[in-house]
Order: C-alpha cells, then sequence, then structure tokens
C-alpha cells in the first residue's frame, strides 16, 4: 500500500491563491495554478487538508498521468496503473469525465474505456474471471479522467461531498453563498478577530459563521466525515488524531463582535438556527433590521455583504436603490472597510464612490465582482 501520493485541491476559479495560502501556513509546500494547488503527502496530509482547507473544493489523489492520443493508449495507460494500491474487489468506482483541446473529445467514450481498464485490471488483480463482474458493493472511491491537450489525468477523490458542504448549513435563503467562497472572501478583508464584523445583508448567515470559525481557530471540515474515512486502506487513527489536534488547537474562548442583521426576520431564524449548529449560538449576534438602519459608534470594522442583485431576488430598480442606500449609510464610516460581491457592473456608479480595489471572482458559475473600500487606519 502506497504512503505517499501526489495531490490536488481544487477551487473556484480566482481563489486558488489562497488555497496555496492556506497549505503553506499548514506547513505544506504546493504549487498553485488556474483552479487548482498541487502537492504531496501522506494520509496525514489527506486528513489535515481534508478538516483545515476553508477555500478548496476537494481534496484529490492523483493516481497516474500520461501521454494519450488513442482508445489504446488511453486503455493501456489506465490498465498500467496501480490499482491494487487503491481499491479493494468490491469498491464502488464511478468515472467521471471531461476533456478539453483534446484528440479524445468523446468523454463518455473515455469515461467508458477507462473504467472498463480498470475492471479488467482489478479482475486480474484479484483472480476474478472477466466474465463475473466486479460487485461494486463496497466504499465509494468516486474517480475522474481529465484530458488536457492529450495528456490524461486520473484522481481519486478523497473528499466525498465538497469542502463547502460543513455540515452546518440545516436552513437557507434562495440564493445562499457556498461557504468555502464566503470563507474566500473574508480572507480576502483586513478583518482580524479584534475587529468588529458586520453583514448588513446576512441571510442565512454563512459570512458571519465562517467568521467566527476563522476567529476561534476552529477546523471547517471538524464536524463532517469524508469518504477516504470509509475506505479499507485508510487508517482510522490517522483522522482521530487530526481531529483531537484541531479541537486543542481551537481558541473557544476567545470574544468576537459579529453582528449579521436581515430585513427578513425568517432568514433571522434561519441564520440562529445554522450558527447553533455550528455550534455558536452564543458566539454571534443576529439581529432583523434594514441596513438603512445601521448605526455605530464602533470603528475599524469590517463590513462584508452579498446582496441581492439584478438576477437575484429583487428588481432591477429594488436593487439600484439599495445601492443607493449602501453608499449613503456606509460612506461616512471612514475607519471602516466595506467589501461588496455584487454582479451588477453599474455597482460603483449605483453606490456613488468608486472602490479602492475590485476582485473578478465566481459565485458558482456567475461572475461577480468584489468590490472593496478600505477604511482608515487606525493612528499609531
Amino acid at each position: 500500500m502506497k504512503d505517499k501520493f501526489k495531490l490536488i485541491a481544487t477551487a473556484a476559479a480566482g481563489i486558488e491563491a489562497l488555497v496555496g495560502k492556506e497549505l503553506r501556513n499548514l506547513g505544506i509546500d504546493c504549487q498553485v495554478e488556474n483552479g487548482r494547488a498541487y502537492f504531496s503527502g501522506d494520509q496525514r496530509t489527506i486528513a489535515q487538508t481534508n478538516l483545515w482547507l476553508r477555500t478548496a473544493d476537494r481534496v484529490k489523489i492523483i493516481v497516474g498521468e500520461f501521454q494519450a492520443k488513442t482508445f489504446e493508449e488511453l486503455f493501456q495507460g489506465i490498465y498500467a496503473l496501480d490499482w491494487a494500491d487503491y481499491l479493494p474487489i468490491d469498491a464502488n468506482f464511478p468515472v467521471a469525465g471531461k476533456s478539453v483541446r483534446s484528440t479524445l473529445y468523446a468523454v463518455s467514450d473515455v469515461q467508458a474505456i477507462t473504467k472498463k481498464a480498470i475492471a479488467k485490471k482489478l479482475q486480474a488483480i484479484y483472480h476474478r474471471p472477466e466474465s463475473v463482474p466486479l460487485p461494486e458493493t463496497g466504499a465509494l472511491y468516486q474517480l475522474e479522467v481529465s484530458i488536457l491537450k492529450d495528456k490524461v489525468t486520473i484522481t481519486l477523490d478523497t473528499t466525498g461531498d465538497s469542502l463547502f458542504k460543513r455540515g452546518y448549513r440545516i436552513s437557507k435563503g434562495g440564493a445562499p453563498i457556498k461557504e468555502n467562497m464566503a470563507a474566500a472572501i473574508i480572507m480576502l478583508t483586513n478583518w482580524f478577530p479584534d475587529k468588529p464584523f458586520y453583514d448588513p445583508t446576512c441571510g442565512s448567515g454563512t459570512f458571519c459563521i465562517e467568521a467566527a470559525l476563522i476567529g476561534m481557530n476552529i477546523a471547517p471540515g471538524f464536524n463532517r466525515d469524508f469518504a477516504c474515512e470509509r475506505w479499507d486502506w485508510f487508517e482510522q487513527e490517522v483522522f482521530e488524531k487530526v481531529r483531537d489536534e484541531a479541537d486543542a488547537q481551537a481558541n473557544y474562548d476567545v470574544e468576537l463582535d459579529i453582528l449579521g442583521c436581515d430585513v427578513d426576520g425568517r432568514m433571522i431564524e434561519a441564520a440562529k438556527a445554522n450558527a447553533t449548529e455550528a455550534g455558536l449560538p452564543d458566539v454571534i449576534q443576529f439581529k432583523q433590521m434594514r441596513l438603512q438602519d445601521f448605526k455605530t459608534e464602533k470603528e475599524f470594522g469590517v463590513l462584508v455583504s452579498n446582496p441581492p442583485y439584478g438576477d437575484r431576488l429583487l428588481t432591477e430598480a429594488e436593487v439600484t436603490r439599495l445601492y443607493q442606500d449602501m453608499g449613503e449609510v456606509y460612506r461616512p464610516l471612514t475607519t471602516w472597510s466595506k467589501y461588496i460581491l455584487t454582479s451588477d457592473l453599474d455597482f460603483e456608479k449605483k453606490y456613488g464612490a468608486r472602490a479602492t480595489k475590485k476582485r473578478k471572482l465566481y459565485n458558482g458559475a456567475l461572475r461577480v465582482d468584489l468590490y472593496q473600500y478600505w477604511g482608515q487606519r487606525p493612528k499609531r
């Protein structure tokens, strides 16, 4: 059985650098490319990255890489890999696929040939006649065969449900932001746990909950499990040890000033339920309130908002008025930094001020911009 693995952490376009930063903070050297970070490690590394990466989507093992321009080359390349290191006789191993700018462009055929090659290899390894189908009644081993410019990469997903599924969101609104995207946006701000944090359009509370998890140094995957934990060759004590270490590193006593508001009382109740599920019922303050009614004497806070935009819950006229109100209410807060996510290309005009910086991101398939308005710094 292998003790070292080539690994990939996948991410949404635009935030892969954050994944790289997280890996390096864990003491893991990596190479960042579009939508992914490459690294290597052992079973502990797999457990640690699944548990701790806030901004990634998945952690995958690279089973093999090779060139293929014909289906025969694909079959032989897949067959040659050491499948005994990964798949037991009863493995449930569906094969996803994609092909970009490659000679083998028919994805369904690529998947079928990959599946056939793996099955034939497993039958040889476990001395099963080819006439007897493999049972596939065991644990899930989700594979993906990806071909880019005739280079084949086949990966095994260690994560299962995407890492954005922390396990706390039992209630959500009409257009929730993914948890890992919310964490990424917070990490792009200048917020630290000793500063006030405010979300005026909190919906089901994702920004506030992610801020609390960051502020308390709670591993985002602490309350969920992962696909590789059900594999017969993955040592169970590895995850037990990593979880114990994560629990010891959490700062449950830190005092945070986090406020989430929404005009919809149902959303406030949903946010409270989610915070309770996350184990943070007394850490975050949720309040039903219009953003126009926000007043504060606090300074040097950070405001993060994912307000409704034109294709998201409100009409164009309602969105325009909302952005105008945001500008009128928030511009006087000169020591506060504001970070507002929207797909509206005219946001700055409606808000009434040009952003200090603008960053392109993707909320699912939707291109959005994070408009950043930096506040004054405290005098030293």
